[in-house]
């Protein structure tokens, strides 16, 4: 009877170490997936904003603007766009922290024309659930284009403190 609970017990570890083998395979999987999606969302998305920063008559298309943007100033904004969008991209695929995010957009808003576009889609981002990380990422660049607006020193890259990044 020893020899027998013995053996089950040794054959109860093993299957517990086979299912957290398999789920640790099935989780990596999933994260697999879900970058090489993300990796095809971002690739259509570019390509899209690329046709329309080409063609203004695309252009026009997403032009949502609350105001009249003029066709050189719709495709500065798509591009502003991209830029915006390549960084969040990278930080959902897991290239940036958050705090390296931080850092990426503190560069961005550096730019009058992004400063702009940022503005003129603000009732964009207005739409976004306020629990979404979409929504708390804009709320950083909000911030820190409101910091560096009131900012007295030119030392850009010192603006706004860095969020604490999760362990």
């Amino acid at each position: 009877m020893a020899t027998q609970n013995f053996w089950k017990g040794r054959l109860s570890a093993a299957r517990t170490r086979l299912t957290s083998a398999a789920d640790s395979v099935a989780t990596a999987r999933d994260r697999h997936r879900r970058r090489a999606t993300l990796t095809e969302q971002h690739r259509l998305h570019f390509d899209l904003l690329c046709k329309a920063m080409d063609d203004p008559a695309l252009a026009a298309v997403l032009n949502t603007y609350e105001n009249d943007v003029s066709p050189e100033r719709q495709r500065q904004y798509l591009f502003a766009n991209a830029l915006y969008v390549n960084a969040l991209y990278f930080h959902r695929i897991g290239a940036l922290t958050r705090r390296e995010l931080h850092g990426h957009f503190r560069v961005i808003c550096q730019n009058n024309i992004f400063q702009e576009y940022w503005a003129a889609t603000r009732h964009h981002r207005e739409s976004l659930p306020g629990a979404s990380e979409e929504a708390e990422l804009g709320q950083i660049m909000d911030g820190l284009i409101q910091e560096q607006t009131e900012s007295d020193s030119d030392e850009w890259w010192v603006v706004g403190e860095p969020p604490e990044e999760s362990p």
